[in-house]
Order: C-alpha cells, then structure tokens, then sequence
C-alpha cells in the first residue's frame, strides 16, 4: 500500500499541484502567463495527500477484499468444531467459493472494502498535518516526527472509519447465494443499528485503536527511513 501511496503522490504532485506558469485570462479575455513564484507549491499539500491516500486505498482494495473475505468467513467458524467447519483453511475456502460463486463470489464485499479504505484521506491528510506540525514547533528528528505523526495519524483514521469496517465485517460474513441477507450495504448497516444500536458501530474500538499507534507508527519510522535512503 505504501508503495502505490508514494506513486500516487507523486503523479499528483507533478500533474496537478504544481503549476510554475499558469496560463491565465484576464476579464477583458487578453491571454497573459502568469511568471513563477518562488517556493510556491513545491510540498504536495495535506488534502494531495489525502488524495494519493484514497487513491492507495482502493488499488491495494483489489487485493485485499479477496484475502479479508476469506479470513472473514475462516473467523466465525472457529468456534465450531472441527468436524462441523465448512472450511478446513483458507485455501480450500477459496476453492469452495470459488466453485460455487466464482469470482464475484471471491470479491463479495468489494464495494464496502472500497468505502472502508475510501477513510485512507483521513489518515494520510492527518499524516501530513501532524508531520508539518511537528517539524515546525519541535525540535524532534524526523524518524521521532515519522512516529508520532504515524501513531497519531492512524489513530485519526480508526476513529473516522471503525463504523464502516463493522458494517464491512457484517457483509463478508453474509451466507453466499439465496440465503444472503444484506444484498446492499445500507441493510447491514442497519441490521448492526437494529441489534445494538450506536454501541454495535463501535464494538472492538479499543483494542484495535490502542494497536494502531505503535503498529502504524513503527511501520511509518521504517517506511520513511528508506524512503530517505534511496537516492532521489
């Protein structure tokens, strides 16, 4: 995800947030180049940011829906017996799927992975805010900025999209074929409001909140340090 987030922000930086001579028109409609300004829009700003991150978010979606879902289903069977699981593992769930509902079958749950990871602005526009905070009202080396504005960020983004990865959960879950219960989002969004009301959006919030800070955090101090040790 990381990689296709640096490609992203990188195409747009060039493409569309930096403009060294905008061609202009004046209300008299006379054509006029705008000359350069020094130092202008040379740091993709914070909502580019949250743009490459949407941008990241549904190309690694392609991937991950499909390994989610599997997971998803191998999850709730757990506490069968052994005997009584439909699945042996992920790869023979991924046959029997697949046998049976194909590829849509394998991606059911795409749609809600991409609205789920669409939250991917979030997280990389409160990435960018914290990182230009930090480095301009403290004196802390980048990788110490890298953690901070890593945990915080990721944080950030559990708290703006914890809802729509239940509701998300609720869909992959969803028996397959004539038996499925949620054909739009929206119904199991509801069907999490009917059964629990506010609290079901937010059931498992603090344990997947207190993880993000150190996973994300250690993730962004080794992503930037090697992104600073590859020549430019």
């Amino acid at each position: 995800m990381l990689g296709s987030l640096t490609f992203y922000r990188r195409i747009l930086h060039e493409n569309f947030f930096i403009h060294p001579n905008i061609p202009a028109f004046t209300p008299s409609g006379i054509h006029m180049e705008i000359p350069p300004i020094e130092n202008t829009a040379q740091k993709l700003p914070a909502v580019g940011h949250g743009i490459a991150g949407v941008m990241a978010g549904w190309t690694v979606s392609f991937i991950a829906a499909p390994v989610e879902h599997i997971k998803a289903r191998l999850q709730i069977q757990y506490a069968a017996d052994k005997s009584k699981r439909l699945y042996t593992g992920p790869i023979d769930c991924s046959k029997k799927i697949f046998r049976s509902h194909g590829i849509p079958g394998i991606y059911h749950g795409l749609s809600a992975t991409l609205l789920f990871r669409s939250f991917f602005f979030c997280w990389w526009s409160s990435y960018d805010v914290f990182t230009s905070i930090l480095t301009n009202n403290t004196a802390l080396s980048m990788p110490a900025i890298n953690f901070w504005a890593g945990g915080l960020s990721a944080q950030v983004f559990w708290i703006t999209s914890y809802p729509s990865d239940v509701v998300k959960q609720r869909i992959m879950t969803d028996p397959l074929g004539s038996d499925r219960k949620f054909p739009r989002w929206r119904d199991a969004a509801k069907a999490v409001w009917r059964e629990n009301g506010w609290r079901g959006y937010w059931r498992g919030f603090l344990p997947c909140f207190l993880r993000a800070f150190p996973a994300n955090a250690m993730a962004l101090v080794a992503f930037e340090g090697v992104m600073r040790a590859l020549p430019e």
